[in-house]
């Protein structure tokens, strides 16, 4: 296996999994060793954000280093990722390339000689066709799918997987890393798994790993607060109304993590055995988080409605590992977001590339090398889902939702289960005033005009087309 000179990069991201459900997190329950081992070996941060609490726009960010005001990607996408029918000769109508005309950082590291891969779920548009400077293109058809037979992309054309998702994700990232043997190229390889996205009954799992959690595990890592639901909750998405039903869903949730984990397992296990660990920053972070009885609820910002900005929801892993240039065995507390991933891989790789004023994220490069980071530069992190909007300090967690409310205030550092509802109180008026006017002045500053959330009705249903001028006045939301 040729070792080339420049960086490789393999970014893992799991699929609803909160910051909560791993081992490294104190979760002793669910079994994650490798997520456990890629902490121990580089730097966890324990205060990394979504930039929202559902899986399109948090990954249409993660590549874009947008803001969805800024991308246009407001909730999951139920439509344009794949032909209806699953034929061979999609209707082009049916295929949405939402982020045409904004750049990802794969497209920097394409144009700088990085053979880009990508193995697992896509959902963001049109999941045929190789596009953002990938020219591996394993995908899904859709965003999320069952365990066994689900709908996958191969040669620009769908077909029916029986065996285990996970484990496919995984053989396709194999192959890519195969196929890049002996070249002079750099490469990149994202690894997007459905774990631990629902569903989660035994059917759609290894059964043996399942019955373990079903009949062994007691949950006490995740109590499933009822009581504590807040009032202003309308609606919920996950009713689970009788223990077999919690059991059943967690000890889901719990094998996919775990299988993930395995998974995980070999394609570290690749790399060292090929001489390529040394080489390669693997990076493992999640799309969004992931609420499994916290508050009350399950399932992630369009859990509830109104939708919601708990912190199980927003809060997800994020760990980077490069033995020998990473320091390891680091937790770091600064709040940092999705928004700085993109500055923060390509000046890692001293890649150069156009900023602008759509992309308020920063580099923490330096901190993952060592260095003391401004704390002037990471004392906030910002979130929104349609109309709601969150701004986050260390002490101190405002949630507005345009225009009615209810509206929340939280003192994170003596309420960190989010239970007393400070809003509208006199005692603390001066500093909701203060964080209300931080937050309408980011927004104001980073938004695109005409893809802003507060003007699109998103309720948690599902984008299913561009929204703003691109809507050419089609309706965008269900």
């Amino acid at each position: 296996m040729n070792n080339t000179e420049k960086t490789n990069v393999i970014l893992i991201l799991s699929d609803d999994q909160g910051y909560w459900a791993m081992g490294c997190s104190g979760n002793k329950e669910v079994q994650t060793p490798n997520i456990d081992g890629l902490a121990k070996s580089g730097v966890m941060f324990e205060n990394f954000f979504c930039s929202c609490p559902v899986c399109s726009p948090a990954r249409a960010t993660l590549l874009t280093g947008r803001m969805p005001s800024a991308h246009g990607i407001h909730d999951w996408l139920a439509a344009g990722n794949a032909s209806k029918k699953y034929d061979h000769t999609p209707k082009s109508n049916h295929l949405i390339r939402y982020l045409d005309g904004i750049p990802g950082y794969t497209d920097y590291l394409s144009k700088n000689g990085y053979l880009c891969g990508i193995s697992g779920k896509w959902h963001l548009g049109d999941s045929y066709h190789p596009q953002k400077g990938f020219s591996f293109w394993k995908t899904l058809a859709k965003g999320g799918t069952d365990y066994y037979g689900a709908v996958m992309i191969k040669n620009c054309k769908p077909y029916v997987e029986q065996r285990y998702i996970t484990d496919v994700i995984t053989d396709n990232a194999l192959e890519f890393l195969e196929r890049t043997s002996g070249k002079n190229n750099p490469f990149y390889l994202s690894v997007h798994y459905t774990a631990p996205h629902s569903p989660w009954t035994r059917e759609n799992h290894p059964k043996q790993t399942f019955d373990r959690y079903f009949n062994g595990c007691g949950f006490e890592s995740v109590p499933y607060q009822v009581k504590k639901r807040p009032a202003w909750v309308k609606k919920i998405g996950i009713p689970v109304n009788d223990e077999i039903t919690r059991r059943t869903y967690l000890s889901g949730y719990f094998t996919a993590i775990e299988e993930m984990d395995r998974n995980i397992g070999r394609i570290l296990g690749y790399i060292e055995d090929n001489g390529l660990r040394k080489n390669t920053l693997v990076i493992f972070a999640s799309d969004n988080g992931m609420n499994m009885g916290q508050h009350g609820v399950f399932g992630k910002g369009n859990a509830t409605f109104p939708l919601n900005m708990f912190e199980e929801s927003v809060k997800v892993p994020c760990i980077f590992s490069h033995p020998g240039v990473i320091k390891e065995g680091i937790k770091k507390g600064m709040l940092v977001s999705q928004y700085d991933i993109f500055p923060t891989l390509l000046d890692y790789l001293k890649i150069p590339f156009v900023s602008n004023r759509y992309m308020p994220g920063k580099s923490f490069s330096d901190v993952l090398k060592g260095k003391r980071f401004d704390k002037n530069n990471f004392v906030v992190v910002f979130d929104e889902y349609g109309s709601v909007r969150m701004i986050r300090t260390k002490k101190w967690k405002y949630v507005q939702r345009y225009p009615y409310g209810p509206d929340e205030l939280y003192n994170i550092l003596s309420d960190p289960s989010e239970e007393e509802n400070l809003a509208g109180s006199i005692q603390h008026k001066t500093t909701e005033e203060k964080l209300r006017a931080m937050l309408m002045d980011w927004f104001l500053r980073n938004s695109e005009p005409g893809l802003e959330g507060v003007y699109q009705p998103v309720t948690g249903a599902g984008q299913i087309g561009p929204c703003g001028k691109k809507s050419k006045g089609r309706l965008a939301f269900k």
